[in-house]
Formats: structure tokens, C-alpha cells, sequence
């Protein structure tokens, strides 16, 4: 075989058209292998190890000019196995390499891929684990892209999407059957479709980077749902791909993912990924060992600093990755770059984002990850969205990310839980709604630093949040004890499904005022895939584990009118830049504009009781349970993209979580009258538009919201009120 020295940067596989470049980094290595599999008449497979000479700065290197796309490949590596010193080197075991850009072969769960036999974690292993490894794969970087290119929709704009590739078309009847859970099913018109007609912006995929399947959940016969169980950080999942299933596809994962992006970018969808950069799937020090345990152990992850032969466990999965080394980091970063580059995502969710941050040992703003992303000319332009927990101490971070960042809002989740199932804070509750400045505004961020959600993969559907008060989680075999078991739900009466129709009136408001909450608080909303249509996992709050129809989304049974629902008050959302503001709302008084001349000034903002007075100070504290909220459309700082001053309605929102109840409205110098836009109780009136200091009826546990009437130039579209009205009279559960 003809070798080349190459070069030791990129590292990875990379083929220039003509031939591969291979780089490794090992700063503990004393030779490494570079293993080459074929199969040569159907028989097994071959290996062909070729010793990289070549060594720059810790890479490892050569340039092979025959090998093409589709070569699959790993890596043995010599040196030094002490475990009470943190090395673990031994070239019987094959190792993916960190950078393969794609992967065949799933890890089959053998003695030979740990390195000690089973018994005595302290032994050392001698077994050759290449026949049970999933290898790396050489692939074709080149891809007409036609003209495609990122999105880059401000995120005041944004309306986000969380979904699955597999549980989104796994049932699809319009997704044909050899594409259904994968890419190209994604990338389907039925289910692009489906998500520009809701109105949202970017879909967020849950993790998509090559992941292990568990064998504690094989042997159960489960298997690992979710996919935060990361192995390959730059390769797309090929289960996830219809091509890949063939073999004249290998490798072409990669063309396929590029096609999804490609599909979204032209339904004007943006694709954000869910990235699992705090542990590997090799787990803790009786793991098996796949890629870099054997590759560099001390480098790639974080150790026990006493005790070497241990890792720091920030994530409750075993390891965490070394943020305070440089390689580490740079394996970090030059994945995103990558994926924004090479792929075109448009953004990334990261998980367990604190440990990312623990440079040391405490969680800290000023880290070397954040100074990186920072200065990154491709990664700092794109949306950066932090999970801001993590189990250490110290984790949880909820308003503790640097200003380029914005985060899972988990007190909003929470806050907003408990209003609607009648455990309302008023003062909480009014802040998550106007952007939570409480957590974001003392460190010069805006509203946006917010991802606003009730409902995400790991928890209750909207649908069991209002039908269960417990998990039910008896299909992932742990006895119901994995799971949450604080869920703030309330089941209105029946634990689960029932044929009662007030508690399925009931459920169908509760899921109403959630999804208008949601989608009308200032910030980033996010929604769970499936519960626009009133997907259920049938009490399952865990189900990492169920790839199954208890986690797939049912497109067979549609709740039409939520559906209906949903998209409208997106497009009001959309419509009216007073629900997606690009600053905290200040308190100071703007003048309004009534029956077109000048009105009084009022504030940018202001608490309403139903009453129609003003909320005072105690007030907050008194035990009400509804309250209203007037926006100023005057008051809307910033300017549009031709420099105009942005300007709009003015807006009434009531959110009631008590009974039956009267509102009067405030009186003239707030408007002289409105039109109601949203009743999630499912009165819209034949004339739906009230005088200042008139009156309406609120069901109870309902949200209303009005604009301020206008005419002659345009009659009110009553379409949003006429759909809640539909919804009210639809199915429930």
C-alpha cells in the first residue's frame, strides 16, 4: 500500500478527491495503527494495518492516495496501561476514531470490547474487540448544496420545534414505509408541511450524533430512545438513515442529513441540533472501551484527581468530558464548526450545558468553552441554547449563562405548571410571562435569553399533564422509580383516558391556556413534537427507553382542533411584534394612541385586576388567582430593518385559574374598545367587540385575550375565536 506522510491537520478522515488524509491526536500514545476493513468475497472481513510514522504536536498521521468513501477504518494505539494513573492504552482493542464523519456497525456487547474481563475490573483485557466494533467510515465530503444557506431568523422571531426523527415519521402514513424514522422521512413534504402550516421557525432534533445502544437496555429488550448516550460527535446516526441500511450506502448518512437540512431550509424551517458534549457513551471505569479511553484517557476525559483510576461524574452517566484540556476543547469546537459549516445547522441545544462550563470544578461564566465560543467566527453567529443544569454542585444555572447565550427556562416551566393546575404565584407568574428580566436583565440580556417551554422529550406530553397526577412509567422496567416524580399535573378528576365530557371539555381548555401562554410570553417558545395534536405516551414521563409506539407520534389520531389552535396563535404571535419584544418591558409611560388621536400615556406594561383597576404593590400577595395584563403597542422599543419606530395594537390578556368570573375592562385612555381574539373557554360572542369599562364573561380556569378595535380600515379577524370556539366543541382526550 502506497503511504504518504500527510498532514496533521484536519484530524479525521478527510478525502480531497483523489485520496485520504488520517489524523489522530494521542499526546500518550507510543505507536498507533491504523486499521483498514474490507471484505474480500463475502467472506469476513479483512484487516490491513498501516503504522502512522508521522507525528506533529501529538497527531498522528498519513495520507493513504487509494482510499476512497466508504472505507471503513479504526484505530489501535501503543502505550502506557497504568489505570491508577488515569491510561488505559491497549491495541487489542479497535477504537473509533473521535472524528469519523461516519460510522457502520452497531457496538455488539462482547467480553473483548472492555478492558478487563468481567470479575476484576483491576485486570487488563487481551482480547481483540474488532469483530464487535462499530468503525469509522471514509466519506465524500462533496454536496450540491444549490444555493442553500442558513436562515438566520432573529429569535424574537422564533417559535421552536422539539422533535425526533424516528418518533416524528416512524408512523407517517404519507411518509413512504422504506424512509419512515429517518432523514429522508424527515425531510418528507407530509411532515414539512405539517410544520409550515403550524407556524413554527426551526425544528430542534434530539441528538442525532452517532449513540450507543445501552446494554442494560438490550438485555430488557429495550432500547436507547433518546440518544443522549453520545460516541461519535461528528458523525450523523445511521439508523437514522434510509441509505445507510444498504450496503452500497455506507456513509451515506452524511448526504442524507445534508438533504433534511436542505428540505427544512427551503420549507423555512431552520434545524437546530440537540449535541451531548459533557460524557461518551464509554461511561464509567467499568465501561467498555471504544474510542478515546483507549485513544488518550487522561486527555479526553476528567479524572479523579487522587484517584486516577476513577472519572469526575457531573451527569449521572459515568464520565464527563475534560473541558480543561486543549485537545478536548478542540475536539468540542471543531465539531460545531462542522455542523455549521459542513452541514448548515442553524444552531444547537446543548445538554447538561454546566458541566461544559466546569473548567475546574464549579460551574463558571468565565470558562475556556465560553471564551472559545465567544472569539468562534462561525460558531458565536449561530443560536447557542444551554440546558443550565447539570447534578454537581452548583449546577443548576438557570439565568447564570454568558450574554451570548440563551437557555431551557425551567422556573417558567415550572411557574407556569402550577398557575394553570391552581397553584398560582401571581408575582412569579407575571415574570416568566414578561420575559423573566428577574433572571436576565441585571446581565445586560434580553428577553430571547429565554427558551420559554412546559412540555419537553423528557417529561409529560401536554396531553397526560392534564390527565395524570403520576407517571406511569411501568414499560421501562424499573418499576415506575425512573422518572420525575414532582410533575406539577393534575389529571381534573381521572387518572387518564375518560369518556366524561366536562373533564374532557376540561382537558381541552387546560391545553388551550397552556399553548396561548406559551406562545404569547415574551421570549423564545419552544413546543414538544406531537402536542399540537394531543400526543399521549400514556403517562410515561421517562421514555428514553421506548422506541415503541408509546413515544412515536400517532398522525392517525389527531386532536385537529388543537391543531388548528396552535397554528393560529402562532400567527398572532407572528403578526403582532408586541408578543415578541427585543427588550424587557421597562415600566415607563408611553402615549397611546386611541380613535386615532393621542391618548393618555400609560405604561409600556400594566397589571390588571378583573376589576379593571391597576394592581398595587400588596396586591401580589393576596391570593389571586387571575389577573390581567394590558400591553402598550406604543411602547415597543427598538426599530425595524428600515429604521421606522416598531408600533402596534394594544393588547388585554386575562388569565384566569379560578372560577367563573366578570371582567370590566379598563376604561377609555387604554382604548375605547376591544375585540376578543382568544377565548380558550369557548364564548367568542356574535359581536365580539366590548367598550372601554364593559364587561365579559370568563369560564372558569380560561384565558382571554383582545386587541384594541379598529375601524373603518380593517373588520377584526375573528378566525382565532372562531377556532377555540371549534376546538371547544372538537374532541377533548
Amino acid at each position: 500500500m502506497e503511504i504518504w506522510p500527510g498532514s496533521a491537520y484536519p484530524l479525521g478522515a478527510t478525502f480531497d478527491g483523489t485520496g485520504t488524509n488520517f489524523a489522530l491526536f494521542s499526546e500518550v500514545a507510543e505507536k498507533i495503527e491504523l486499521c483498514l476493513f474490507d471484505e474480500t468475497g463475502g467472506g469476513p472481513m479483512t484487516e490491513t494495518r498501516v503504522e502512522l510514522t508521522e507525528v506533529d504536536a501529538f497527531v498522528w498521521h498519513a495520507y493513504l492516495p487509494r482510499v476512497q468513501p466508504g472505507q471503513r477504518y479504526g484505530y489501535r494505539v501503543h502505550g502506557p496501561w497504568d489505570i491508577d494513573a488515569g491510561h488505559r492504552c491497549n491495541p487489542n482493542k479497535l477504537l473509533l476514531d473521535p472524528y469519523a464523519k461516519a460510522t457502520a456497525g452497531e457496538i455488539e456487547w462482547d467480553q473483548s470490547i472492555f478492558s478487563y474481563t468481567f470479575g476484576d475490573e483491576d485486570s487488563r483485557n487481551d482480547e481483540d474487540s474488532a469483530a464487535h466494533m462499530t468503525m469509522g467510515v471514509v466519506v465524500n465530503p462533496f454536496y450540491d448544496w444549490e444555493g442553500d444557506r442558513r436562515l438566520n431568523y432573529p429569535l424574537n422571531e422564533s417559535v421552536i420545534y422539539e422533535a425526533h426523527v424516528k418518533g416524528m415519521t416512524q408512523l407517517h402514513p404519507d411518509v413512504p414505509e422504506d424512509i419512515r424514522g429517518t432523514y429522508a422521512g424527515l425531510a418528507h413534504p407530509a411532515v414539512t408541511e405539517h410544520l409550515s402550516k403550524l407556524g413554527v421557525t426551526a425544528i430542534e432534533l434530539m441528538p442525532v450524533h452517532q449513540f450507543v445502544q445501552d446494554s442494560t437496555l438490550l438485555n430488557k429488550g429495550l432500547r436507547n430512545y433518546w440518544g443522549y448516550n453520545t460516541l461519535g460527535f461528528f458523525a450523523p446516526h445511521a439508523d437514522y438513515s434510509a441509505a445507510a441500511r444498504t450496503p452500497q450506502g455506507m456513509g451515506q448518512q452524511v448526504q442524507e442529513f445534508k438533504s433534511l437540512v436542505k428540505a427544512m431550509h427551503a420549507a423555512g424551517i431552520e434545524v437546530i441540533l440537540d449535541v451531548v458534549y459533557n460524557h461518551t457513551a464509554e461511561g464509567n471505569h467499568l465501561g467498555p472501551m471504544l474510542s478515546m479511553r483507549g485513544i488518550d484517557n487522561a486527555a479526553y476525559y476528567r479524572l479523579v484527581e487522587d484517584d486516577r483510576k476513577f472519572y469526575m461524574d457531573y451527569t449521572g452517566t459515568g464520565n464527563s468530558l475534560n473541558v480543561g484540556n486543549p485537545h478536548a476543547l478542540q475536539l468540542i469546537m471543531d465539531s460545531l464548526r462542522y455542523w455549521v459549516t459542513e452541514m448548515h445547522v442553524d444552531g444547537f441545544r446543548f445538554d447538561l450545558a454546566s458541566t461544559l462550563a466546569r473548567e475546574f470544578y464549579e460551574v463558571d461564566r468565565l470558562a475556556a468553552f465560553f471564551e472559545l465560543v465567544q472569539q468562534d467566527p462561525v460558531v458565536s453567529q449561530v443560536k447557542l441554547i444551554a440546558e443550565p443544569w447539570d447534578i454537581g454542585p452548583g449546577g443548576y444555572q438557570v439565568g447564570g449563562f454568558p450574554p451570548q447565550w440563551t437557555e431551557w427556562n425551567g422556573a417558567y416551566r415550572d411557574t407556569v405548571r402550577d398557575f394553570w393546575r391552581g397553584e398560582p404565584s401571581l408575582g412569579e407568574f407575571a415574570s416568566r410571562v414578561a420575559g423573566s428580566s428577574d433572571l436576565y436583565e441585571t446581565s445586560g440580556r434580553r428577553p430571547v435569553a429565554s427558551i420559554n417551554f412546559v412540555t419537553a422529550h423528557d417529561g409529560f406530553t401536554l396531553r397526560d399533564l392534564v390527565s395524570y397526577d403520576e407517571k406511569h412509567n411501568e414499560a421501562n422496567g424499573e418499576d415506575s422509580n425512573d422518572g420525575e416524580n414532582h410533575n406539577r399535573s393534575w389529571n381534573h378528576g381521572v387518572e387518564g383516558p375518560t369518556d366524561h365530557p366536562e373533564i374532557q371539555a376540561f382537558r381541552a381548555r387546560e391545553q388551550r391556556n397552556v399553548l396561548a401562554t406559551l406562545l404569547l410570553s415574551q421570549g423564545v417558545p419552544m413546543l414538544l413534537h406531537g402536542d399540537e395534536m394531543g400526543r399521549t405516551q400514556d403517562g410515561n414521563n421517562n421514555t428514553y427507553a421506548q422506541d415503541s409506539t408509546i413515544a412515536w407520534m400517532d398522525w392517525e389520531d389527531v386532536d385537529k382542533p388543537l391543531t388548528d389552535f396552535t397554528s393560529t396563535v402562532i400567527k398572532l404571535r407572528r403578526d403582532h411584534p408586541t408578543f415578541r419584544r427585543k427588550r424587557f418591558f421597562t415600566g415607563n409611560a408611553v402615549r397611546t394612541a386611541v380613535a386615532g388621536g393621542e391618548g393618555d400615556r400609560l405604561n409600556d406594561i400594566v397589571w390588571l385586576h378583573l376589576d379593571g383597576r391597576p394592581m398595587e404593590d400588596q396586591d401580589w400577595t393576596n391570593g389571586n388567582e387571575a389577573i390581567g395584563m394590558y400591553l402598550n403597542g406604543q411602547g415597543i422599543a427598538g426599530k425595524d430593518a428600515r429604521g421606522q419606530s416598531i408600533t402596534d395594537d394594544h393588547f388585554l390578556l386575562y388569565f384566569n385559574a379560578d372560577g367563573p368570573a366578570q371582567v370590566t375592562l379598563p376604561p377609555e385612555e387604554y382604548a375605547a374598545a376591544w375585540d376578543v381574539v382568544i377565548d380558550t373557554g369557548g364564548n367568542p360572542d356574535d359581536d365580539p367587540t366590548v367598550s372601554a369599562g364593559g364587561t365579559i364573561h370568563m369560564e372558569h380556569r380560561s384565558l382571554v385575550v383582545l386587541i384594541e378595535h379598529s375601524e373603518p380600515e380593517a373588520e377584526p379577524d375573528h378566525s382565532v375565536a372562531a377556532s377555540v370556539a371549534a376546538q371547544s366543541r372538537g374532541k377533548g382526550d
